[in-house]
């Protein structure tokens, strides 16, 4: 029914997680962004903008959806699930859902570039992207003080920053001191969804040697594009 076209990324493992969560048959593409397989003009028929995931329903005469909130948001509606139907309930859901792909992806991404990546050390951008960051998980763990979820039920929201946060080690971002974050990524964690869908398209351990290794040179790359 879906076809997905991504990579191990936190963006990508968004909709594999919704997807898992859902029960929704998907079909795997493996776009390798190391490799720039998101320039490929294959690739670009279906994310004019050249970067992963994207889908394609065959179900709905092969229609494409890109960017990872959009995808995450087409599939919660098809389903029917992970979104409320109420006016206010999908509101908060989408309230969160936003926070993260204009808040936490962006200065977290940030975050990994300056602290990670990038050839230099810049001390006051690592500062500006890390301090933002930890800003940002401050906001989480307040309304996790106040809510088992971010927005009540369990949701897309949760998903999109926990795919995020749950690599907060990675940009060199503490997650200490914020009890009802660290609750809220462990009980995530648990889930079977969650588990299998930060598999996809391989298994990956982003702590490892090897796999930091293949990270930077495959973020160098990128740079230098």
């Amino acid at each position: 029914m879906i076809d997905l076209y991504t990579w191990n990324t936190p963006n990508g493992y968004k909709v594999s997680v919704t997807l898992e969560e859902l029960g929704m048959p998907y079909t795997v593409h493996p776009i390798d962004i190391s490799k720039g397989e998101q320039k490929q003009p294959g690739f670009l028929k279906i994310n004019p903008n050249g970067r992963i995931p994207a889908i394609v329903d065959r179900e709905e005469g092969d229609f494409a959806v890109f960017e990872s909130g959009a995808i995450m948001l087409y599939l919660a509606e098809k389903a029917g699930k992970l979104l409320p139907t109420d006016r206010k309930g999908r509101s908060r859901v989408t309230q969160w859902l936003m926070f993260q792909m204009a808040g936490v992806g962006p200065m977290q991404g940030q975050a990994n570039v300056f602290f990670r990546y990038f050839p230099e050390k810049l001390q006051p951008a690592i500062d500006r992207y890390q301090n933002e960051t930890r800003r940002l998980y401050t906001v989480l763990d307040t309304r996790l003080g106040e809510s088992e979820y971010l927005a009540g039920e369990y949701s897309i929201a949760d998903i999109a920053n926990w795919a995020w946060v749950r690599i907060h080690g990675w940009a060199g971002v503490s997650i200490d001191g914020l009890p009802n974050l660290q609750r809220w990524l462990a009980a995530i964690e648990q889930r079977p969804a969650a588990q299998k869908g930060i598999t996809v398209p391989q298994p990956s351990n982003i702590h490892s040697s090897a796999a930091q290794d293949q990270a930077i040179k495959s973020a160098q790359t990128m740079l230098q594009r």
